[in-house]
This record gives C-alpha cells, structure tokens and sequence, in this order.
C-alpha cells in the first residue's frame, strides 16, 4: 500500500499531473484500489507488483507532487499459513 501526502497542501497538484500525458503507472505496477481523504490531503493507493522497482519509478516519477509512505503488505490468509507452523 502506498499513502501519498500532498506537498504544500495542494492536493489539486496531483490531479493536474494525473492529466498529463504517461504519468500513469509502469506496466507491471497493478492498481487494486484507490481512496482519498476528504480533504485531498493524502491518498491510499493498493497496488500489485512482482517487481519493487516498479514502485521506486512510480514514486520517483509523482516526488514532486506528493510524499510517499510505502507499507508492503500481504494478505492475513497468507501470513497464517506462514505463521501455522510456528503457533
């Protein structure tokens, strides 16, 4: 999961760069869902990758408009066949 917070306060800034042309996601970097808070001040965005360095480029590419905290996650039935063995 990626959470973005808007730079200077301006979450319209990301909206325009979101128009402009290939400011879009690597192929290979899966939007799953987005969600937004309601004062356009951070944004929630779960995503799917094989490939970590297909966030760096994303992140690299949108640093301008927004700041990013990335929290890699997996699913619970995952982590508990994972986990299983040692409970």
């Amino acid at each position: 999961m990626a959470v973005e917070k808007s730079r200077d306060q301006d979450g319209r800034a990301a909206y325009r760069k979101l128009r402009d042309p290939g400011c879009g996601v690597p192929d290979g970097l899966t939007f799953v869902a987005s969600c937004v808070s309601a004062d356009l001040g951070r944004w929630f965005q779960l995503m799917e990758t094989e490939d970590v360095t297909l966030f760096q480029r994303w992140i690299a590419d949108w640093q301008d408009v927004v700041g990013f905290e990335v929290v890699p996650l997996r699913e619970g039935k995952t982590t508990h066949e994972a986990l299983a063995p040692l409970l």
